[in-house]
């Protein structure tokens, strides 16, 4: 059970790759400033929304070395220099890549892990952290 401020979700499934979002004032909810959530048994303390943002994101990330993997493929196929910046955060399109740089990272991505990656998830891939959420996901369902 998620708590938001007076109002509950139930959430049956809640998976590493799982990502739940609360948005502000949007969906109504525009007293909201915390929020906690229990999974797998293991309770998870409030987080607050900061001063002038607008919406909470809480994100189950990947394993530190599916994202490690992920930052070196991505660095190799933009042949980016040993000092560019690769992080979670780190969007594709800011790192100079395009289209079929992007299929390409998806490619070297489906060799490394052993994983097929299907087109209408390919295209929700912006960030690194997507890249390596997806592959988290892929692997548990295998």
């Amino acid at each position: 059970m998620a708590s938001i401020s007076g109002a509950s979700i139930s959430m049956t499934s809640f998976s590493r790759s799982s990502k739940l979002t609360f948005l502000t004032p949007s969906n109504g909810i525009s007293s909201l400033r915390s929020v906690s959530l229990p999974i797998r048994g293991r309770s998870i303390p409030s987080l607050r929304l900061q001063k002038g943002a607008s919406h909470f994101r809480v994100s189950c990330v990947a394993k530190p070395e599916t994202l490690d993997k992920v930052c070196e493929i991505v660095r190799n196929q933009l042949a980016l220099s040993a000092d560019a910046v690769v992080n979670a955060d780190s969007k594709f399109a800011v790192l100079g890549a395009d289209s079929l740089d992007t299929v390409e990272i998806i490619m070297g991505l489906e060799e490394q892990f052993g994983i097929s990656v299907e087109e209408e998830r390919a295209q929700s891939i912006r960030t690194v952290q997507d890249a390596a959420d997806l592959i988290e996901d892929l692997l548990e369902k295998k």
